[in-house]
């Protein structure tokens, strides 16, 4: 898990996680009512950057109280979706949608855009590795080999669909995105890659433009080229004598 989570490819598989999570409308409609994500989008990354720092790239040390402080367990928010279905944040079958698109997301960027791709082994210890997180998120049964996200996803393809939200989400993260004018070419690309990651029916029901020659000719090399640039200004400089 420190591996994939440390590597440069984090800002393409967290928005493509982020799309593919917003299909499932309870979820969306929680993240829209509690969130703020649109009015602190800085603040909500940088505590979801706390916990990734304080529980997926640390060295595993038993704790008694689980999970290290900083990162907030689910709020015990509750409401209905515009359809009037109502919805839980700590509801179990909701969580464990939400950490399955996770780990697949992050897991299929890495493979494409890491420094260091996973041997089928490695791709198995990182989707046990991330169980144990979620497992202490309330996930009941979470995967914990590779073969088993892609089994569980489909289990909740017919809860799937786009709603307003959702679209209106894509919208912000990938029209109107949060960051200075000279940011917007390097973060396009990021966004161009992250929709190329997301299942075809995806980025359909979020009317995302798709053009599979162009992906392969030109966004997955300029997608490599880019979180190659993060990787480095990432890397601290080597110590001087």
């Amino acid at each position: 898990m420190r591996r994939v989570h440390g590597d440069g490819s984090m800002f393409i598989r967290g928005l493509s996680a982020l799309l593919l999570q917003s299909l499932h409308p309870p979820a969306m409609a929680a993240v829209a009512a509690h969130s703020g994500y649109r009015g602190d989008p800085w603040g909500r990354l940088q505590r979801t950057s706390a916990f990734l720092a304080e529980n997926h790239l640390r060295p595993r040390r038993p704790r008694p109280g689980g999970l290290r402080a900083g990162p907030r367990r689910p709020r015990p928010v509750r409401g209905t979706t515009a359809e009037g279905r109502p919805y839980h944040a700590a509801d179990p079958h909701l969580l464990c949608r939400v950490h399955i698109a996770e780990a697949d997301s992050f897991l299929r960027a890495h493979q494409r855009y890491g420094a260091r791709p996973l041997d089928d082994a490695g791709c198995d210890a990182y989707v046990a590795d991330m169980a144990h997180i979620a497992a202490a998120l309330g996930v009941p049964d979470p995967p914990t080999d590779r073969a088993e996200p892609a089994g569980r996803m489909a289990a909740y393809r017919g809860e799937l669909r786009a709603t307003g939200e959702a679209r209106g989400a894509a919208g912000f993260l990938l029209l109107n995105p949060p960051v200075p004018l000279l940011a917007r070419v390097p973060y396009g690309l990021i966004a161009a890659n992250a929709v190329s990651l997301l299942p075809v029916r995806a980025s359909r029901a979020l009317w995302l433009p798709r053009v599979p020659p162009a992906e392969s000719l030109c966004v997955r090399p300029l997608g490599t080229a880019v979180t190659r640039g993060i990787r480095w200004a990432l890397t601290p400089p080597a110590p001087t004598s």
